[in-house]
């Protein structure tokens, strides 16, 4: 059995992926932070984004040990610069 996840990407992940975002499938009690993993292993160049990166699951910020749940939105939060 598996859930379905909507993976919004910017920056530096819509870049590796070149699209905005992607529709994985993902075992139950799978933690968010899996995701990421994910991302580095199909793209070792995001790897400088694993310590930085935050996530949110419908648009709240959650912690990377934070199960997705089928059918969310999930959100890789890159570093944002600007001022």
């Amino acid at each position: 059995m598996s859930m379905t996840v909507t993976v919004k990407l910017f920056a530096g992940f819509q870049e590796a992926y070149r699209v905005s975002e992607l529709i994985l499938n993902v075992p139950p009690q799978t933690p968010v932070s899996t995701i990421l993993d994910q991302c580095i292993q199909e793209h070792p160049e995001l790897e400088n984004w694993r310590n930085v990166t935050r996530f949110g699951i419908n648009l709240e910020f959650v912690t990377p040990d934070t199960e997705i749940q089928d059918g969310d939105e999930v959100v890789l939060i890159p570093p944002v610069s600007g001022g």
